[in-house]
């Protein structure tokens, strides 16, 4: 693999590197690469490519990384081939394995940004914070949070079956710097309600302590909230879909049944349509499963239940229907 094209610089030494990335308003793309490795050269011709499009950026800085572990480390690269952002000697992105719209992405933002035709941070931050009612951003994802104080809010949103959206703030050097500026809290997660910053681990637990976290972030107690649907009709069936289209096998059949028995009437709500209400109501009415079948805010069950109350001839008198 050569770096001998123009819009490409083949890095000989950590001074060259150094001083290429001192440079005033520059805009680099690294790449890191491993002569074994040949997914590296489908990355150079993409970003051959790419830097054709996209004019504003300075070159491609092409580093060998088992030759510069400094560099490597430095850039928190862990596998070849990886891609990283680079705008006056700040990282901004690290992509990593052969991605080509993940690195296409990153390349067309940093030429943006030095374009300067990005949106300005602070607009691009109260876009995020407001992207979703209630938003985390923090180390990972709720999934793999990526640090113990992270992990401990996704524990603490998740027993409430809290409904948010989430940030990885570790994807964006600049979102992580810049947040901790503009709501001038110094340290991740943070957690924000309709735009405007809660705090962080420390504040939500003693909030949730204190009764009072429910309230500060504007959700309804998710027990408040299934105590008034099961009872919002004298017959309520909570399914996957709704009556005209059902979503599961079991809610279809569930449905069918209703109408055999002559029960045409009858509320419904579709759980997957509010998570909240499809965890919550699991634990609510002790019953793990979907549908449920309820009449006069009691729990009757699920569609095994059903059909043993109508084969027993029982359905009518259980439901108050005689």
């Amino acid at each position: 693999m050569s770096g001998s094209t123009t819009t490409s610089t083949e890095i000989k030494s950590l001074d060259q590197f150094n001083s290429l990335l001192k440079e005033p308003k520059s805009a680099y793309v690294l790449h890191f690469w491993a002569s074994w490795c040949h997914p590296c050269v489908q990355v150079d011709q993409l970003l051959e490519a790419l830097l054709k499009q996209n004019s504003h950026i300075s070159q491609i800085l092409r580093i060998e990384a088992e030759n510069f572990p400094e560099i490597t480390d430095g850039y928190n690269v862990t596998a070849v081939p990886a891609v990283c952002t680079v705008k006056n000697g700040d990282l901004l992105k690290v992509v990593e394995g052969f991605d080509p719209q993940g690195i296409k992405k990153e390349v067309e933002a940093l030429n943006a940004k030095q374009g300067g035709s990005e949106k300005p941070l602070n607009e691009r931050l109260k876009e995020l914070v407001q992207s979703k009612d209630i938003m985390l951003f923090m180390k990972g994802n709720p999934a793999e949070p990526r640090c113990g104080f992270s992990r401990q809010m996704v524990e603490l949103l998740n027993k409430h079956f809290i409904d948010y959206g989430h940030f990885d703030i570790l994807s964006d050097e600049e979102v992580r710097q810049g947040l901790k500026a503009y709501s001038n809290w110094p340290t991740y997660p943070q957690l924000y309600a309709k735009g405007e910053l809660v705090g962080g681990l420390d504040v939500v637990r003693e909030l949730d302590d204190e009764g009072e976290l429910l309230g500060e972030l504007g959700v309804e107690d998710v027990n408040e909230m299934c105590r008034k649907l099961v009872n919002s009709e004298s017959v309520m069936l909570f399914m996957k879909g709704n009556p005209d289209q059902p979503r599961c096998g079991f809610s279809r059949q569930m449905v069918q049944l209703l109408r055999e028995q002559g029960v045409e009437n009858f509320g419904h709500f579709d759980i997957l349509s509010d998570v909240r209400v499809r965890q919550g109501l699991k634990v609510f009415s002790n019953w793990p499963t979907y549908p449920q079948l309820y009449s006069n805010g009691e729990l009757i069950g699920g569609l095994d239940v059903v059909k043993e109350l109508i084969q027993d001839d029982e359905f009518k008198a259980e439901m108050g229907l005689e």
